[in-house]
């Protein structure tokens, strides 16, 4: 029996899920309580340094290359360009990145970290690696291992099964319309109708 424990904590989840549908409903109520977890821990530690969890989100993907578009960084990071267009503007006050034009193209704004934005990685990178270590805190190295290989299972699996379908995902405001319950009406856009598949195409 569990006492004073909220009913969203993995302890509960991971007791209420026997199997079946069950236990695929908490296992994924578990990913996302970890995810959390781990958020709010690296966000922790990042606030000590001022930089929010968004920022964090670029700078890694910038550490590695920068030179990239708002769009590219969008895609790399999986969010959409609006979000990318705030934390990027907010990010260049900072002194983090410099966006500027390449090879005559007005249209397109490349991003490259300032010297500023370089010397972070030094000091959030072992932020992060503490986060994992206190993750995985009296977890076997094998147990760790088995995780990670079921995860990546997950994701492929997952990847597949969207393949298959062949249905582009609904914008917001078609899920908008859906949780309205009004998703019959015939303003609201339809799950996967040519339409939307020909908007999706042209956002790629």
């Amino acid at each position: 029996m569990i006492s004073g424990k909220s009913t969203s904590s993995p302890v509960f989840l991971a007791g209420a899920c026997d199997s079946g549908a069950d236990f695929a409903w908490g296992l994924a109520h578990l990913i996302k309580d970890a995810r959390r977890a781990l958020v709010r821990s690296l966000q922790m530690r990042l606030a000590d340094h001022q930089v929010s969890f968004g920022h964090w989100a670029f700078l890694r993907i910038l550490w590695e290359r920068d030179g990239y578009t708002q769009r590219e960084l969008s895609e790399r990071a999986g969010v959409m360009e609006p979000t990318t267009y705030t934390a990027l503007k907010a990010m260049e006050r900072l002194g983090y990145i410099v966006r500027r034009h390449m090879n005559g193209d007005r249209k397109k704004l490349y991003v490259f970290l300032t010297p500023k934005g370089r010397l972070l990685k030094n000091k959030l990178v072992p932020l992060a690696e503490a986060v994992n270590s206190a993750a995985i805190r009296g977890v076997s190295a094998t147990d760790v291992d088995t995780a990670r290989q079921v995860l990546l299972a997950i994701i492929a699996n997952l990847a597949q099964d969207e393949e298959a379908h062949d249905k582009p995902m609904p914008s917001t405001r078609a899920l908008a319309h859906l949780r309205r319950g009004d998703g019959c009406n015939a303003s609201a856009p339809k799950l996967g109708s040519p339409s939307q598949r020909k908007v999706a195409r042209k956002s790629r």
